[in-house]
């Protein structure tokens, strides 16, 4: 199965990314989701990024929000899941990220959607992230760092998750309709 151990103890850890506000500062979504991207980048214990191509998607669920920013980076490191959790947090919180209701707008939204294999319930962070196999802004750029990417709870491999959405608005960046 993909996602295992790599030389090191090192583990693949896959997040996603995501912004559909700007910030009171005028800081656009592209520019929250690459700044969030470098800083990913250089938390310690990570290392060996590799970023996706930036997607424009419309929310999901269906809202009246603007589009969203998705992307995914692929990283090795030995960070716990809370560790990791709370350094992403902490990027989030930079970015003016503020906690509301579910599924509202957002300055920056960054979910671990893999750790290697790992499959755990509970405590936060739960995974793999129990949506991540639903939703095109999230298996699309996922394609572009890891395409033999295997689903550890369903067995399912990339191209079959994908193959399996529901129609969803989203684009890469700079393509338009």
């Amino acid at each position: 199965m993909f996602l295992k151990r790599t030389e090191g103890n090192n583990i693949i850890i896959l997040v996603a990314i995501g912004a559909n506000l700007p910030d009171m500062f005028g800081t656009q979504p592209l520019q929250h989701c690459e700044r969030a991207a470098r800083a990913v980048a250089g938390i310690h214990g990570l290392h060996g990024t590799v970023r996706s191509r930036w997607f424009s998607s419309a929310p999901v669920p269906a809202s009246d929000q603007p589009r969203y920013i998705n992307g995914v980076l692929r990283v090795e490191g030995k960070l716990s899941p809370e560790s990791l959790l709370a350094s992403l947090q902490a990027i989030e919180s930079a970015a003016g990220r503020v906690r509301s209701v579910a599924n509202a707008p957002r300055t920056l939204d960054l979910d671990i959607i893999a750790m290697g294999g790992l499959v755990r319930q509970s405590p936060d962070p739960v995974l793999p992230h129990p949506r991540a196999h639903l939703r095109a802004f999230v298996l699309l750029p996922l394609r572009d760092v890891a395409p033999e990417w295997v689903h550890p709870v369903l067995g399912t491999g990339l191209p079959a998750l994908i193959a399996a959405l529901p129609p969803q608005d989203i684009r890469p960046v700079g393509v338009e309709d």
